[in-house]
């Protein structure tokens, strides 16, 4: 482009010189893109109008300059044909009047124009062509310097690919879409154990492996169809040995036109990794001990079987735990149990091998198996059954010899009925039971039992709440003089007010407190209760006053501070220690060593009665039970029951009256008070009387009544005071 000037000198012949360039300024920006600003092509036409009127005076005249202002023209880029129209039309008609004062106007004025105009419209003709052949030109270059580079770059691509392909420890193989090998690089051919020249002549699918060739080929098929443009699977191939590689195989679809042409496939060899994920996976899901499938791997499988089991199909399950098994680690050694442990678990394994059930560990001396496809109960039985004859075999460890037993669960139904873990935790509770009847025994899941079992499972868990919140209550029962027919004491016997249940009596919840510890509480809350009912009952009635008799459990009268909280209730309460006595059964007695509670003489120091409970149904040491202070035996109940009547059991009456008659003589000899329990008919009363039996209690005299009931029958036998 030419350079502008900053300023043109303009003498007064020119003076509209200024104008007219003004004007072909705007004419030019108004019919093309001018890429200058306005000051600057009214700078530049300016120049050139100069230029073209110095041209027409020149003498000698010559339109060789207006053939460079239409060059300059091009250059300046003020190159559209409308813009070259309005110039020569200008020039023709405005310039000579506008731009050319009178004075310099030559004679040959029109012709000068003309050859001006022709000047003009020439050198702007020529500049444009030049253009043309120049852009062309350039083009022409640049094509053919793409061509060259782009040859240089595929020549320089094929060599990459084929130095990568002939070099990559990867396997690299090209396949028709028909299967046929094309080629493949060195490591391919290494990895399977061929040459190259020999899997250009196999196809693939000669090199699947037999449980992979279908899924391979639908695999290929998908591809070619363009459902994946790639694929990546872990697959095995067979070597040309015969032997197996696991390959991670990572396959693309070449396309041409759009079409599929070949099939790339590169493999990485895994076989190690994959034999060491196996190896981890297995080590994950077997036990490290027995080698049996662990835990894990048992709910995966019971997980899938219960997935996909029809309508109709049973599953089954057994849970066997050795019997004494915490004895032999003890006592033998831990090693020693190992080995059982794997014996057993090989003995298993062995007695269910031909039906195919799955045997695992579970942890500990626990196995489990798993019943697969059996008609019914029968079956998982007819499991359980072999599995406790394959345990009891005699076991040679070392040298010993052992005599194992095991217990069994069994929990039968069908598979779309339950879960795993509703199948395992009744798998589990059924083992419990088989364990509490015995050893060496197998036990069947019952919903009944169960339900019972969660019943009283809710029992233990409301205890300690309820004992807080109040909800226990006593009721008494009179114990009878059977000689005066007066009542002379009472027994307290809790009753739980359960707010959903109603009232409970001990027979659901006193063993619930025993096994938990809380019948230490519950015993102490009964027992200060029934001294403030004692209490008020004296104040109101105190001639003859009523004796309370509380039972105590074993372990309440086991417990070190029995004395003190027995001493401190009748302290709290006024309660005179006579009125109190404190039933115990002979194995409370007797205390956990197997020798009488060194506590009785210190309770019996306070003043309080002492009584055996259910006397005869345990075992008593007479030469201990003529030291201890022992006041009461109170006789069992069947006792007194097999003395009902005259009907057919005469006989048995006459041999249950026989024991009656020689415990009531034993304990007279022994200078103790006897209670009599269990009385229901008037017949037993009779007969308890006339073997000098001293009291009776039962329904016969009335059945446990609150402490408000009890004082209204002590009102009837006896005034009250003011």
């Amino acid at each position: 482009m030419a350079a502008v000037p900053d300023s043109v000198g303009v003498d007064a012949g020119q003076a509209d010189a200024q104008g007219y360039a003004a004007d072909w300024a705007r004419a030019v920006r108004r019919l093309g893109f001018v890429p200058l600003s306005v000051a600057e092509t009214e700078r530049l036409l300016l120049v050139h109008t100069i230029r073209l009127a110095q041209a027409v005076r020149a003498e000698p005249f010559t339109a060789r300059p207006a053939e460079e202002v239409g060059r300059a023209l091009v250059e300046a880029h003020l190159s559209e044909p409308q813009a070259l129209d309005w110039t020569l039309h200008a020039l023709g008609a405005d310039f000579p009047r506008r731009v050319l004062g009178a004075a310099d106007r030559p004679a040959d004025l029109a012709d000068r124009i003309a050859a001006v105009q022709g000047g003009l419209a020439a050198g702007f003709a020529r500049a444009l062509r030049d253009r043309t052949f120049s852009q062309q030109e350039r083009i022409a270059r640049s094509a053919w310097q793409a061509r060259d580079e782009v040859e240089q770059a595929l020549r320089e691509s094929e060599a990459r690919f084929r130095a990568i392909f002939t070099g990559a420890a990867m396997g690299i193989g090209i396949a028709g879409v028909d299967g046929r090998i094309i080629d493949v690089n060195q490591a391919f051919a290494d990895m399977l154990g061929y040459s190259i020249e020999e899997l250009r002549e196999i196809n693939v699918a000669a090199l699947f492996h037999a449980d992979d060739a279908a899924g391979m080929w639908e695999l290929y098929q998908e591809l070619i169809d363009g459902k994946h443009e790639a694929a990546r699977v872990e697959k095995r191939y067979h070597r040309k040995d015969g032997t197996v590689v696991w390959t991670d195989l990572a396959v693309s679809l070449i396309r041409k036109d759009g079409r599929p042409r070949f099939t790339v496939a590169m493999i990485e060899d895994i076989t190690e990794r994959y034999e060491l994920q196996q190896r981890l996976r297995f080590q994950a899901l077997h036990d490290p001990l027995t080698g049996l499938p662990n835990r894990t791997l048992f709910f995966e499988t019971l997980g899938r079987v219960l997935d996909t089991a029809g309508v109709r199909q049973r599953v089954g399950v057994c849970f066997l735990d050795l019997d004494g098994f915490k004895a032999i680690n003890d006592s033998l050694g831990h090693d020693l149990g190992d080995r059982l442990l794997v014996m057993i678990g090989r003995r298993l394994a062995a007695c269910v091998a031909d039906h195919g059930h799955l045997v695992a560990r579970m942890g500990g001396d626990e196995f489990v198996i798993l019943v697969d496809g059996g008609n019914d109960i029968d079956d998982a039985v007819a499991v359980a059954e072999a599995a406790l004859a394959a345990v009891a075999a005699p076991v040679h460890v070392g040298d010993h010899q052992l005599a194992v037993s095991a217990s069994v669960g069994i929990v039968e139904c069908r598979a779309s009925e339950t879960t795993a873990s509703e199948l395992m935790k009744a798998a589990d509770t059924t083992l419990y039971w088989a364990k509490a009847a015995g050893r060496g025994r197998w036990a069947v899941y019952d919903p009944e039992r169960s339900a019972r079992d969660i019943a009283r499972s809710a029992l233990v868990a409301g205890l300690p709440a309820a004992l807080d919140r109040g909800e226990f209550v006593l009721h008494y029962q009179p114990i009878v003089s059977l000689l005066e027919g007066s009542t002379i004491a009472v027994e307290a016997l809790v009753r739980w007010q359960h707010p959903e249940l109603g009232l409970l009596g001990p027979d659901r919840f006193i063993g619930l407190a025993e096994e938990t510890g809380l019948i230490v509480r519950l015993g102490e809350w009964v027992l200060r209760q029934a001294c403030r009912d004692a209490e008020q009952w004296r104040r109101r009635f105190p001639d003859p006053p009523l004796v309370v008799s509380v039972n105590l459990a074993a372990r309440q009268a086991d417990d070190p501070a029995i004395v003190d909280t027995v001493s401190d209730a009748l302290a709290s309460t006024g309660l005179p220690a006579e009125l109190l006595q404190l039933e115990l059964t002979e194995s409370a007695v007797m205390g956990s060593a197997g020798e009488p509670l060194r506590s009785l003489h210190r309770l019996a120091g306070l003043g309080v009665r002492l009584a055996i409970d259910d006397f005869g149904t345990g075992y008593s040491n007479l030469a201990y039970l003529r030291r201890l202070p022992i006041h009461c035996v109170k006789l069992a109940g069947p006792f007194v029951e097999g003395i009902r009547g005259d009907g057919p059991e005469a006989v048995a009456d006459h041999r249950d009256e026989r024991i009656v008659d020689a415990l009531v003589r034993l304990a007279h000899a022994l200078e103790l008070w006897v209670t009599a329990e269990a009385v229901e008919t008037a017949v037993q009363a009779e007969r308890l009387r006339a073997l000098r039996c001293d009291t009776g209690q039962g329904r016969f005299f009335g059945a446990p009544m609150p402490a408000d009931e009890i004082a209204a029958l002590l009102d009837v036998d006896r005034p009250a005071t003011a």
